[in-house]
């Protein structure tokens, strides 16, 4: 039998409480239909696909943003899973093709793509095309395609590791992982109606809450889907599997280092994010309103982790309350370019179970 684990706790020191955008539920559909439509899957992996509950995962990371921006949003969720996808089952050429058809359909958004190109291009011109529609700030614009272009970048480099079955050592794993979590230019989208100055993200305050959020993000993300990946045989770019090598330690052990350096981070945003600096009126909204929705993100990517079907199937509530979790074992046919199939029941009385942990320090949690 398959051995059990104890997960760590990522939520109860969490300052933000859970919060869901009201336009959630309306933009599901057309989010849905918008990303079937390409074909990307199999029928079968379309059907996992979409119990995976992507919209979930926008409402929760962006709570604040206006119906067409969280459309914006969620079609960009939904890129990154349809890449993610198939970046996993394609060799280092193909990914590097595959990178170049997206940046060029980013670069170009007005321009139609070839018959017959890979379908991620034309995922990507779409979203991009729909985001610029409905946003003029040119920040924003700014850096989510430099972001984006390491997030790629950064595929490419996992590829090539994939490839040769390369385990990374704990600091160049840090180093290509904040590259292909993909959270800055997630982040970006909350900057959609913004115009802040380069000044604010020069400031190491700023620069520091910026990267503990992204490494309290891959921490929480590679604990939560390791049983997953290892099951389907692709660990190899998890931090469990990285620490338990540089370590020597069992999974347990593992996951408990990875419990406690997220503890510490914790700790540490905590009392950065009431150390963010002032720069007037009329930047200091932007900056607070930012700030605020990158808590609300970091958490929120934890709390979709159990409440979507993706990582624990119908358990996910249950893993969350009791922190036990078996591991799976190996998975046959886990080549097929799409997520694996899962159970069928996802959140059953999500709202009234989650209530408990999600009321806490409401007050503090905008506080800037």
């Amino acid at each position: 039998m398959p051995p059990s684990i104890t997960l760590p706790d990522f939520q109860t020191e969490w300052r933000w409480p859970r919060q869901l955008n009201p336009h959630t539920a309306e933009i599901r559909q057309e989010s849905s239909d918008w990303a079937a439509s390409f074909g990307a899957f199999s029928p079968r992996a379309q059907k996992s696909f979409d119990k995976c509950n992507f919209n979930l995962l926008t409402g929760l990371l962006y709570p604040w943003l206006n119906k067409e921006q969280l459309r914006c949003a969620n079609d960009l969720m939904n890129f990154f899973f349809i890449f993610d996808e198939h970046s996993d089952k394609s060799s280092p050429n193909e990914v590097k093709d595959q990178v170049a058809i997206i940046m060029d359909a980013l670069r170009n958004s007005e321009k139609p793509r070839p018959q017959g190109e890979w379908v991620g291009g034309e995922v990507a011109r779409q979203f991009w095309e729909r985001s610029c529609q409905n946003s003029t700030s040119q920040t924003f614009k700014r850096r989510f395609i430099k972001n984006m272009s390491d997030y790629l970048d950064g595929t490419a480099e996992q590829a090539a590791d994939r490839d040769r079955s390369h385990i990374r050592d704990l600091n160049s794993y840090f180093e290509l992982r904040r590259k292909t979590i993909g959270v800055l230019s997630s982040f970006d989208m909350l900057e959609m109606d913004m115009e802040i100055p380069d000044k604010v993200f020069e400031h190491p305050v700023i620069i520091e809450l910026l990267a503990l959020a992204v490494d309290l993000t891959i921490i929480a993300n590679d604990v939560l889907s390791y049983d997953k990946e290892q099951a389907s045989g692709d660990d190899e770019h998890n931090l469990i599997t990285i620490v338990m090598v540089a370590q020597g330690l069992d999974v347990q052990g593992a996951v408990d280092w990875a419990g406690s350096k997220h503890a510490d981070m914790v700790k540490r945003f905590n009392k950065l994010f009431d150390e963010i600096p002032s720069y007037g009126d009329s930047i200091d909204k932007d900056v607070k309103a930012y700030m605020n929705g990158i808590a609300h993100w970091t958490g929120g990517n934890v709390q979709w982790s159990y409440e979507s079907g993706r990582y624990f199937g119908n358990r996910g509530l249950e893993v969350m309350e009791t922190r036990s979790l078996r591991l799976s074992p190996k998975l046959k046919g886990a080549n097929e370019i799409g997520p694996m199939i899962i159970s069928d029941s996802i959140l059953r009385s999500t709202l009234k179970r989650l209530s408990a942990w999600a009321r806490p320090k409401v007050s503090r949690a905008m506080q800037c």
